[in-house]
């Protein structure tokens, strides 16, 4: 049986660089906590537990004083850094730089929607840790628009700035931006073509992956996507596979495999999300030749 790992699957830029502060900082400590999981896969987050990485809540954070903690890709709203200040809390800060851009362009097109009794609305999943720091930069007032019919939220008689979660897709994006101009459109108010700005803040390492895993998932007879169940990203990538090979299974760790689904399979093809690990894709492999 051949069994083939997708070579550009596993871990983007901003989660290498989180786990790589997080790996560094316990080689000099014993324990270092992180503000939420350091990434959405359990297997990821046991093996830098047993390290001494430990997971913290938002209500915990707070409680804390005089401690290190690590801030994971995702980013945070501006209150977390308040309560670093007033809790002298040592933050390594991990975000990724693509998501700090991304705030500092919503914070500042808030202000001007302030000025212009405008908007600001958010394309992304409701309460995921990106969006909830997104959402931050405009003193939680941004309307979050995870399916087509939270557009009705918006109020079409006003200015609107829309931005994107970095790992929604590019063409949910643009369903978006089109049900919003209709919407203008139909409302026939005064809303000039310019009070609409669409803002591509999609990362393109993360939706390129999106046509390279349909390329690959087509040439193989079995895929099996390696992922945390919690990883949206992960999710839509799974569907994505699916859609073009219906031999497509989901595991989140080798004991989920099943010995069935490889009986008379020539070739297997293995590929994950962004918050997967290329060691867990690399175990799942060895499984399988064992088959």
């Amino acid at each position: 049986m051949n069994v083939v790992i997708d070579k550009y699957s596993g871990f983007c830029f901003g989660v290498i660089r989180a786990i790589e502060a997080a790996e560094r900082e316990l080689g000099e400590h014993d324990q270092l906590y992180c503000l939420g999981d350091i990434v959405h896969n359990g297997m990821e987050v046991k093996r830098l537990s047993d390290k001494g990485l430990k997971v913290i809540s938002h209500e915990e954070f707070s409680l804390l004083n005089n401690a290190k903690v690590l801030i994971r890709a995702h980013g945070e709203p501006p209150e977390t850094y308040r309560i670093a200040k007033e809790n002298k809390i040592s933050l390594v800060d991990a975000s990724c730089p693509i998501v700090l851009k991304l705030q500092s362009k919503i914070s500042i097109a808030y202000e001007e929607m302030k000025d212009q009794n405008g908007q600001i609305v958010i394309y992304g999943k409701h309460g995921h840790a990106e969006v909830v720091g997104l959402v931050g930069q405009t003193e939680n007032t941004a309307i979050v628009v995870d399916k087509l019919e939270d557009i009705d939220k918006i109020d079409f008689n006003r200015p609107i700035r829309l931005f994107s979660q970095t790992t929604k897709s590019i063409e949910g994006l643009a369903k978006v931006c089109e049900l919003i101009s209709e919407k203008i459109k139909l409302a026939n108010n005064d809303i000039k073509d310019s009070d609409f700005v669409a803002n591509d803040s999609i990362c393109r390492q993360v939706s390129n992956r999106s046509i390279e895993l349909k390329n690959f998932s087509m040439n193989y007879d079995v895929i099996v996507f390696v992922s945390g169940k919690k990883s949206s990203n992960g999710m839509f990538l799974f569907d994505l596979c699916k859609s073009v090979n219906e031999r497509t299974y989901l595991v989140s760790e080798p004991a989920e495999l099943d010995k069935a689904w490889f009986k008379d399979v020539e070739n297997v093809g293995i590929c994950g999300a962004t918050s997967t690990p290329m060691w867990l894709m690399e175990a799942v492999a060895g499984i399988i030749r064992e088959y």
